[in-house]
């Protein structure tokens, strides 16, 4: 089992914008033995954005300690751990993966690291780090979280994936793909899951969302996508001959369930709300509860009693 070198660190989950996509016949997977699919809760939780100003350290701290006690087998972070790395300097980004580093330790269970747009260092040309710095994109990422951004590992007969989302680009931006290399070992890794087995993958940046087609005031002028993975059919592609029972999901600060064949694509509202200005969206502050049963998820959103110190709103 791949597990982070830094292992510890009441509502119904919305449908925000639920959605059944059409598409596919339908699969059946050879039946396994019950005991197989052990049954098990764990947590994801997303979006942290943590940083100095905001009380967003706190506001980590209350949602951990609730984290703490939800008895879960482990926990799930899908990526923007701090705010920001992307375009600030060595030490905005140490200090604010400082803040992480002594915050996570709270949640007291083996935890799995997804890596987020915010969390790759000096991208942004206004960082004013050179490409060539030894800790440029993902490197400071790998030294201080986690030193693999994709991996997979098994617990209790389910097979988890953790997908790398984030790329940085050549004219200092990024986007959101799922690059070749890694492809390649996703495809590798699939064929040596038994069939029928159930998985879950998760990912930063959603592989199927709605959300530009009912959040308000999507910007559509960006260069890149960075709103959804660009090659997402290529990745959806390599799970149809696999019971991907659910791609859990972060990045857009909402509750949304999406329905496409056999999978349910769960995005996961964000720990700091609305970047810690309150509810984004109308959804608040919190995390989601993952709970497998013979072989199949349920999800329930928690929150945690945030109360912003400068609430607004903020697309």
């Amino acid at each position: 089992m791949i597990l982070d070198r830094r292992k510890f660190l009441k509502g119904v989950v919305t449908a925000g914008a639920a959605a059944a996509v059409a598409g596919g016949t339908k699969l059946a997977w050879p039946a396994a033995p019950s005991e197989a699919h052990g049954s098990f809760d764990f947590v994801f939780f997303t979006d942290t954005h943590i940083e100095p100003e905001l009380d967003a350290a706190h506001g980590c701290d209350i949602c951990f300690r609730k984290i703490a006690g939800m008895n879960a087998d482990f926990a799930i972070m899908g990526g923007d751990h701090v705010y920001d790395a992307l375009g600030v300097n060595r030490q905005r980004a140490n200090l604010v993966f400082d803040m992480y580093e002594k915050t996570q330790q709270m949640i007291g269970v083996p935890l799995y690291q997804t890596i987020g747009n915010h969390d790759a260092f000096g991208v942004l040309t206004k960082s004013g780090i050179a490409p060539g710095d030894p800790y440029y994109g993902k490197k400071l990422y790998e030294d201080r979280v986690s030193r693999r951004t994709y991996y997979s590992f098994d617990h209790k007969g389910w097979h988890f994936v953790v997908l790398d989302s984030i790329q940085p680009t050549e004219d200092r931006l990024w986007q959101a793909l799922i690059d070749d290399a890694q492809l390649q070992w996703l495809q590798n890794d699939l064929k040596g899951v038994a069939p029928g087995t159930p998985m879950i993958v998760a990912v930063h940046v959603p592989l199927v969302t709605a959300f530009a087609t009912w959040a308000p005031d999507v910007d559509t002028t960006r260069k890149y996508n960075t709103l959804s993975v660009q090659n997402a059919p290529r990745v959806i592609e390599l799970f149809a001959d696999h019971n991907v029972v659910a791609v859990l999901q972060g990045h857009t600060h909402v509750n949304e369930v999406i329905q496409l064949r056999n999978t349910k694509y769960i995005t996961s509202g964000a720990v700091c709300g609305n970047w810690w200005h309150g509810p984004r969206l109308g959804f608040p502050e919190g995390f989601t509860v993952v709970s497998l049963r013979d072989g199949q998820i349920s999800t329930r959103y928690e929150t945690y009693g945030f109360k912003s110190v400068d609430p607004r709103e903020k697309f």
